[in-house]
């Protein structure tokens, strides 16, 4: 039987990994793009708009800043290795959007493989397999930057 795959945080991302993307949403009075969703008012100052649509957000940008997380963080973070092992995470200015969003890098990546202003796509990435109440296993999915090569 087939592992389902599910997002580890629902509605935040697609589940395509030939195309994925960030959900988030856009006033249709000014246009700001907001992620995660914003629903309940536009927090830009020149608009009072509480009208939004979801749209699939930019998977490419490149490198705002970055960082290591050299310790492990606290629940609800899942480590996937024993002992923890330091994973590099990179804030990301969208190609369309122009908006800043954080995420993980894949694995291998450090902080020595990247400079500010490389280019970056947004990939799927397994964050933990668990069970669900039926015993089966079902694979919970995130978003994580990946350095694009030329």
């Amino acid at each position: 039987m087939d592992t389902k795959k599910i997002a580890a945080l629902d509605g935040w991302h697609t589940l395509d990994q030939n195309n994925p993307a960030l959900l988030g949403t856009q006033c249709t009075s000014c246009g700001t793009y907001y992620f995660p969703k914003q629903t309940n008012f536009c927090r830009n100052p020149d608009c009072n708009s509480v009208d939004f649509k979801e749209v699939p957000l930019s998977n490419k940008g490149t490198v705002w800043s970055y960082t290591s997380a050299s310790y492990q963080p606290p629940e609800p973070f899942v480590p996937t290795t024993d002992p923890f092992e330091p994973f590099t995470i990179a804030a990301v200015q969208l190609e369309k959007e122009k908006m800043v969003v954080l995420g993980q890098t894949i694995q291998g990546v450090t902080p020595e493989d990247l400079k500010v202003g490389d280019s970056v796509e947004l990939v799927l990435d397994t964050l933990h397999t668990d069970t669900d109440d039926d015993g089966n296993a079902v694979e919970k999915v995130t978003w994580k930057w990946k350095p694009v090569t030329s």
